[in-house]
């Protein structure tokens, strides 16, 4: 358990006015004490009072808590039993932070078991804790950005084939698990042609063309921390309009990362990259954020678009992906990871981002 995580948080709830904090975020109990469990329709929460004790509610079908110290009472639970009533009867305050993911249901049951409750949306203490990596953290997410780049080199590599979007998915999988990942960090996305014109596409059985691009957009999990990345290459030669297309957005992109340092506004990020593609021509077809942070998993709470007035920090991690998207036509996006530095930002992503074109065997 990482107590040192546990006083932060009782030390935020203190400044706040918190009585106590029911954290049942999954990835959230994990960062605060190592735990990992995926409750389904059962209740999993930790709680968290001012003096930094903590209680974490089990289900017996759960997985036991193996914790190196007695910092966190254990309170299990059976099917059937009324858990909300127990757990009500620990509260002595009335002002509780909520998860902002908590069912509604064990909110309602909550404030039946305690009429004087009032519930504050404060999954904010734990996010904003999250979102500064420390030291290990940003090791391993740096690790995991490298084998990211191989995986994606590996895909570029065997495009020359024809192969499937779906059988690239399967190399990408089998790379995966070849070197350590646990799964995937979101579904990959291979996208020929004007299929990469969504900019979520669900990958199919199409081929390749001659002149399409190929965006491809890939994450695994890797010791427990996220990887995500975008690269568009082209198969054969591409249209003048689609070079054209491709440099809006790789200049986009660059001058996106060169604003990043700490302490300046995040939209100043988003804005960067699209007013370059505004002055193109093309700001109506850039339709999504230019980024989102990014740890235990790959869209965690922070976004990097034009409206977020929260000032960047050291040691927060975040995405930086513009793109163009021409529907029935082609789509281009280009994304890396950065880490806010003292002295500005790093880049986890180093595969490159030359405009490439793959002349098919």
């Amino acid at each position: 358990m990482n107590s040192e995580r546990i006083q932060e948080l009782s030390q935020e709830m203190r400044q706040n006015d918190i009585d106590h904090q029911l954290i049942s975020d999954p990835a959230s109990i994990h960062y605060l004490i190592g735990y990992k469990t995926n409750p389904g329709e059962r209740l999993l929460a930790l709680l968290v009072d001012q003096r930094g004790s903590a209680r974490l509610y089990l289900n017996r079908l759960f997985p036991a808590y193996q914790s190196e110290n007695d910092l966190v009472t254990v309170v299990e639970y059976g099917d059937g039993e009324n858990i909300i009533q127990t757990l009500a009867q620990s509260l002595d305050g009335t002002r509780v932070g909520i998860d902002k993911t908590w069912p509604s249901h064990f909110l309602l049951e909550l404030m039946d078991a305690k009429d004087d409750l009032v519930p504050l949306n404060q999954s904010k203490l734990v996010d904003d804790m999250r979102a500064i990596k420390s030291p290990e953290e940003i090791k391993v997410m740096e690790k995991a950005s490298r084998l990211n780049d191989q995986a994606c080199a590996l895909l570029i590599s065997k495009l020359n084939e024809g192969l499937k979007e779906s059988d690239m998915v399967h190399l990408l999988n089998d790379f995966y698990k070849q070197t350590g990942h646990s799964g995937v960090s979101f579904e990959p996305i291979v996208a020929y042609g004007p299929n990469g014109a969504d900019p979520h596409h669900q990958t199919d059985d199409s081929t390749p063309q001659i002149g399409d691009s190929v965006v491809i957009d890939i994450g695994g999990i890797y010791q427990g921390y996220a990887s995500d990345m975008t690269r568009t290459v082209f198969y054969g030669e591409p249209s003048e309009e689609a070079q054209k297309v491709y440099q809006t957005v790789l200049r986009a992109q660059l001058t996106a990362i060169d604003t990043v340092k700490p302490g300046i506004p995040i939209k100043e990020i988003d804005l960067a990259a699209r007013s370059v593609i505004d002055k193109a021509g093309y700001g109506d077809y850039f339709t999504h954020r230019t980024g989102h942070f990014i740890g235990q998993e790959a869209h965690e709470a922070g976004d990097v678009s034009q409206y977020n007035e929260a000032l960047t920090q050291v040691g927060q991690i975040f995405s930086i992906e513009p793109g163009i998207y021409l529907p029935g036509k082609f789509g281009v996006r280009i994304e890396d990871l950065i880490l806010v530095t003292e002295n500005g930002h790093q880049v986890l992503n180093q595969i490159s981002k030359d405009l490439t074109i793959i002349q098919p065997k």
